[in-house]
């Protein structure tokens, strides 16, 4: 019984010594970079009422939730995204303003996932949400924030794929094909099997723009060019069109933001999230077999709380983004300036005073007492393992 009670359950952690202090570094230098673009930091519950996460939101599945009943008897979970959370908060009290809202956060979600194996059932994401806000100029300036958090981070080789979801919609529109097959393609989307797409399209009888269209599917790094040209072919098409003019759009501005050398455009992007409603993008790097970001707009989710307004956001994944760091031997600055105040008995109270006054100054300091069993032998030891650079002991004889 003992040995189970220092195990945790699959899919959770614990983070601890350097890792710790190098994981609220990089959260702190993320924060510090949002709250320089203006956006406000905001902190949601870990745990919500189930409707909140339902599927009419379109969030994630009910059977991945971490679901339990309070003592009057609602049905609660822990949140599997933060999104909904502020969405919902921000309809209830900050959309009388009539201008923009940002908001940042840090906080850790949950996800029950069988499928998971082997992967992180909590985790910890930072992440930004611009509310109020319907155009372009708004996806490019959450792109280009997510590519400066990444800078921030110390990444150098990334790429943010960025897609359109009104771009496969509207092509499942033109087409008719059935819920069926739809799904079929979604799926086979979903695992990358874009030759799977093509043989589907040959045999649907489309028309030729309508296959050619679909074709671009496979194309995992469209540029202006491509995009200009599919217009000519989605001229008869309003949704597909009006989705390759809103890429379109977004590439000239990201431009102007200098980030476009980090900027890929893949129109076969589909998210888990139901909500999403325009543009959708993912951050990849080295050493991550998942995205370290993820984002798009969802111009519908506030509605579902009582408000209009359009908003899109995005959130890093802190435990993807420190593995990946990690892997490319990026390492995150930090320096332990904790000093050590060793005192032996007759030396407390001097020890005390001092470490007042230290810590007055701004000094991160630690009072250690000598004993029988601590003796200064075992405090050097100790130094070296958690990289303490500095101590000082009092003993009988003075400091």
């Amino acid at each position: 019984m003992v040995n189970q009670l220092l195990h945790t359950p699959d899919g959770v952690r614990d983070i601890y010594s350097d890792e710790c202090e190098r994981k609220i570094v990089l959260e702190n230098e993320l924060q510090g970079v949002l709250k320089s673009c203006g956006f406000h930091p905001i902190q949601t519950p870990a745990f919500e009422f189930f409707d909140i996460f339902g599927k009419e939101i379109g969030t994630t599945p009910s059977k991945d939730l971490y679901k339990f009943i309070d003592r009057e008897g609602n049905t609660l979970v822990l949140r599997p995204d933060i999104t909904p959370s502020i969405a919902r908060c921000a309809s209830k009290y900050y959309m009388e303003d009539g201008i923009p809202l940002r908001f940042c956060y840090t906080g850790n979600t949950f996800i029950n996932n069988s499928s998971y194996q082997g992967r992180l059932k909590e985790t910890t994401q930072t992440g930004a949400e611009l509310i109020g806000d319907g155009s372009v100029a708004a996806d490019a300036e959450m792109i280009a924030l997510t590519i400066q958090l990444l800078l921030a981070a110390g990444l150098t080789e990334f790429q943010v794929s960025v897609g359109h979801v009104d771009f496969l919609r509207g092509l499942f529109e033109a087409s008719a094909l059935g819920e069926e097959t739809e799904e079929e393609i979604r799926s086979l989307l979903l695992n990358r099997n874009f030759y799977g797409v093509e043989d589907l399209i040959e045999h649907a009888g489309l028309n030729e723009d309508l296959t050619w269209l679909f074709g671009l599917l496979k194309d995992v790094m469209m540029t202006k060019e491509k995009i200009s040209s599919a217009k000519e072919r989605a001229a008869a098409y309003p949704k597909i069109l009006s989705a390759l003019e809103r890429l379109e759009q977004l590439e000239d501005l990201l431009r102007i933001y200098q980030v476009e050398q980090y900027v890929f455009y893949e129109l076969a992007m589909i998210s888990g999230f139901g909500y999403y409603t325009g543009i959708i993008f993912a951050g990849y790097t080295f050493g991550s077999g998942e995205a370290v970001v993820k984002g798009g707009r969802y111009d519908n989710l506030l509605s579902a709380f009582g408000k209009s307004s359009p908003a899109i956001g995005f959130a890093i994944v802190i435990d993807q983004l420190m593995n990946a760091l990690q892997r490319q031997h990026i390492r995150i600055p930090f320096e332990n300036t904790t000093k050590w105040l060793v005192y032996a008995e007759g030396m407390q109270r001097q020890a005390i005073e001092d470490a007042i006054e230290l810590r007055k100054s701004g000094q991160i300091v630690e009072l250690m007492p000598l004993t029988a069993e601590k003796t200064i032998e075992v405090y050097e030891k100790a130094a070296k393992q958690f990289h303490i650079q500095d101590i000082v002991y009092y003993t009988q004889e003075g400091i």
